[in-house]
């Protein structure tokens, strides 16, 4: 397969061997998803990264599938989207992760997020909904409009709490057991923080302790929600590729600040949009300016982390958790 050395380079990092095993064998869990969905013309899209992702058309109607992984038994038949024979194959290496997007999409059921048509959890394979026009939030020139659609998005996906959640809370990432990485850190550097701010990182485990003790309501989030995963559809603004992540709803709003990736503005240029954004989300969806900007310097730090575990770089992530450090 013509598969981008990045991607590879990407799969081979963060997954090491297992990841190698993935890529050689790619190929048959394609035929093995086409087969089974009857998938034609499987077009990957350019810009992969952790699971391989592609356009397809189907001739198939109507799918059988489980309600959830400890369901098995308990099929349905579920009628795929009207006329609707383009779709999105996913496959990826099986770990939780996946499985948590799986179960988030199930839970969403199209509202506020693509539709999951059918998947299955110990081969790593999803079939979805293929958003049309599927244009990024990215792509708007206007920052403002840009983060005002975003809070709206997560306002329509933050519909499951606690309570709700508590008889499949088992299916779901703990944001907890993300910041528990951080750990991790610690150890890798002898009790330090490496190329990391040893004041932001500390401040970092200060404020999200506080954040984890004190919040009494965690609920479900996408867990990864910024620009490249919220795309416009004939039902509106819709997110892709939910992390399925239970904890504290301002975490959701990390991801967001230090994207888009491409951001070319620099100094007080830059500084600015972060603030503006800062501003737009507190009167969209009322978390107070400090706690915006706390949960924004947490998930750059463990941005940060996770690319020197993954060894993808961590230089961008730090840049923007000194720069959310200086914001008020």
């Amino acid at each position: 397969m013509n598969l981008r050395h990045a991607y590879i380079s990407t799969i081979v990092k963060a997954f090491g061997e297992t990841g190698a095993r993935f890529l050689a064998d790619l190929p048959r869990l394609i035929d093995e998803a086409s087969a089974r969905w009857r998938l034609t013309n499987i077009q990957p899209v350019e810009n992969l990264s952790y699971n391989f992702v592609a356009y397809a058309e189907s001739s198939i109607s109507t799918v059988k599938t489980a309600k959830n992984a400890k369901q098995k038994l308990n099929l349905c038949t579920l009628r795929v989207p009207s006329g609707s024979k383009d779709m999105v194959l996913k496959i990826g290496i099986p770990r939780e992760e996946l499985t948590s997007e799986i179960a988030a999409l199930r839970l969403l059921n199209g509202e506020g997020a693509c539709k999951l048509i059918d998947a299955d959890e110990e081969k790593g394979f999803l079939l979805l909904e293929r958003l049309k026009p599927g244009v990024m939030l990215s792509t708007l020139e206007d920052d403002d409009e840009a983060t005002r659609i975003a809070a709206e998005v997560m306002k329509r996906i933050w519909r499951f709490d606690f309570a709700a959640l508590r008889s499949a809370r088992s299916e779901f990432i703990q944001l907890s057991d993300w910041f528990d990485g951080l750990k991790r850190l610690r150890k890798m550097f002898n009790g330090g923080t490496g190329p990391l701010d040893e004041k932001l990182v500390e401040r970092v485990e200060r404020s999200t302790k506080e954040f984890f003790t004190e919040n009494h309501s965690p609920i479900l989030m996408h867990g990864d929600f910024h620009h490249f995963n919220i795309l416009s559809s004939e039902r509106g603004w819709l997110v892709i590729d939910p992390k399925g992540v239970i904890g504290p709803a301002c975490y959701e709003i990390g991801p967001l600040m230090i994207n888009p990736w491409e951001m070319s503005l620099q100094g007080s240029r830059l500084k600015l949009r972060m603030k503006r954004r800062v501003d737009i989300l507190h009167e969209h969806l009322g978390f107070e300016r400090e706690r915006i900007i706390e949960w924004s310097i947490a998930h750059a730090i463990l941005s940060a982390w996770w690319g020197i575990e993954d060894q993808t770089g961590w230089e961008y992530s730090m840049h923007f958790a000194e720069l959310f450090s200086t914001l008020k």
